[in-house]
């Protein structure tokens, strides 16, 4: 006969309340086991090939595993914030990294590629960059007007979501900082194209307070972009390379001051042909300016551009074979050192060996545009549309090899890995030819080659 104490009842009560909880506790699991399937089965189903693999990055929930598509959402013109301010955002994650620590002893070739940031999908980007490209180097344009739009006011969002998945993936990140704020530039500049600031140690302290913010994240800094541009330094003074190197300066030694490990890299130039000293320099010529001006001083490495145009890496300038079928025929009926992969960076290196630097060239920007798959070809990039994506393929090899033999590059950046899909592919933006991925997220014939390359060359192999 059962116990009718107030001691059974309280425990028979205690009895029934944990069953109840535990049942209650197992349908929950088992709902929230069901979703995470049903969300991310689909991303790594065993057997998926190409467009698959990419549309690992921007998972569709409602597709089978089989269609090997994804939904392109656009991205927002601006995330929703938590409501934590932006500087406690991951901070224990952030302060737990340690310095890094300049790779002097291998200064071998390093690929990387250009990783656009996303809002949402920044960790399947940086798994595709890592784990099926397998590179071991990334590329983020930081730009500082976003970052500090009002001085010391810092919303650190872009630059969380970008390293926190960088370092989380093992990869080495160069930052591009660029922009100045409209605070910082000089008194009756034109704001509507991008310059420096008024003074350099603003730029100096936004850099200070990033390499403090990523303690062992940042592992190079590229010290702005183009400036022999004016769309990307408008200034009182004009292109003067002079007041580069000031810039340059001060930077370096605020950079060196925070982590000695951290690689100075100058801001790669434009090729260019218009050389008026109003709207452009010749790159030739505004180096020599530069080198002129002490920029050797202060760069661990020389920074450099060079986007293929039609013609294959493996020519100089005045060796360019006719190619009757192009339809843009600047290269072939106008020859000029600008047009020639080979060309430009030759002549950097030889130009930096002859004033007596010992720098190599980080090329912080290079690939061969595509229109192939595309929906049309953008006004001024005619050029696209001459390439197949097969020579897209072939040029891009051909230009690993020759910068990995030329014992002259130290780093060297893809452009780019995923601006096709963060712009829709959309035919009328410049940078969706570039992109080697296409379309539907499938991997472009350049994709596997740049990674059967790089696991070769990196496994001690000759590609």
């Amino acid at each position: 006969m059962a116990s009718n104490t107030p001691v059974a009842r309280y425990r028979r009560q205690l009895r029934s309340f944990v069953i109840i909880w535990s049942g209650i506790t197992f349908i929950l699991g088992a709902v929230a086991f069901i979703a995470i399937y049903m969300t991310y089965g689909a991303i790594f189903a065993p057997g998926a090939q190409n467009g698959l693999r990419a549309a690992a990055a921007l998972p569709d929930t409602t597709a089978a595993p089989t269609t090997a598509r994804a939904t392109f959402t656009p991205i927002p013109t601006r995330p929703v914030v938590a409501t934590a301010p932006p500087q406690a955002v991951a901070q224990a994650d952030i302060s737990a990294a340690t310095p890094t620590l300049l790779p002097v002893d291998d200064t071998r070739f390093h690929l990387g590629v250009q990783v656009q940031v996303s809002y949402d999908n920044m960790a399947q980007w940086m798994d595709v960059a890592s784990n099926q490209l397998s590179v071991r180097w990334v590329k983020q344009q930081v730009r500082w007007d976003e970052l500090e739009p009002e001085r010391g006011a810092y919303d650190w969002f872009l630059t969380d979501t970008y390293l926190l998945a960088a370092r989380d993936k093992g990869l080495k990140v160069l930052v591009s900082v660029v922009t100045a704020p409209d605070w910082a530039r000089p008194e009756g500049v034109n704001l509507e194209q991008h310059g420096p600031p008024a003074d350099p140690n603003d730029y100096a302290t936004f850099v200070t307070a990033l390499l403090r913010r990523y303690p062992g994240m940042i592992h190079a800094v590229e010290v702005w972009n183009e400036q022999n541009l004016d769309r990307e330094w408008t200034a009182p003074g004009g292109l003067r390379a002079e007041d580069y190197v000031s810039l340059l300066r001060t930077t370096y030694q605020a950079i060196k001051a925070v982590d000695p490990g951290v690689i100075v890299v100058s801001g790669a130039l434009a090729p260019t042909g218009l050389s008026d000293g109003v709207h452009a320099w010749d790159d030739f010529v505004y180096l020599d300016q530069l080198i002129s001006a002490g920029m050797l001083n202060y760069a661990d490495c020389v920074g450099a551009h060079h986007n293929g145009i039609n013609v294959s890496p493996e020519y100089t300038w005045d060796a360019v074979p006719n190619d009757p079928s192009a339809s843009y025929r600047g290269p072939f009926d106008n020859p000029h050192h600008s047009w020639s992969f080979r060309s430009t960076l030759s002549t950097y290196a030889s130009k930096i060996a002859l004033a007596g630097g010992n720098q190599k060239l980080c090329v912080t920007e290079f690939g061969w545009p595509s229109a192939e798959g595309l929906n049309g070809v953008p006004q001024g990039f005619e050029f696209a549309g001459d390439n197949t994506l097969e020579e897209q393929r072939d040029f891009t090899v051909r230009a690993l090899e020759f910068m990995r033999s030329s014992n002259s590059v130290w780093l060297a950046f893809l452009w780019n890995l995923n601006y096709g899909p963060q712009a829709g592919w959309a035919a009328d933006n410049d940078n969706v030819a570039y992109s080697i991925i296409g379309p539907n997220f499938v991997f472009r014939p350049v994709f596997d080659a740049v990674r059967d390359w790089n696991r070769a060359y990196e496994g001690g192999q000759t590609p």
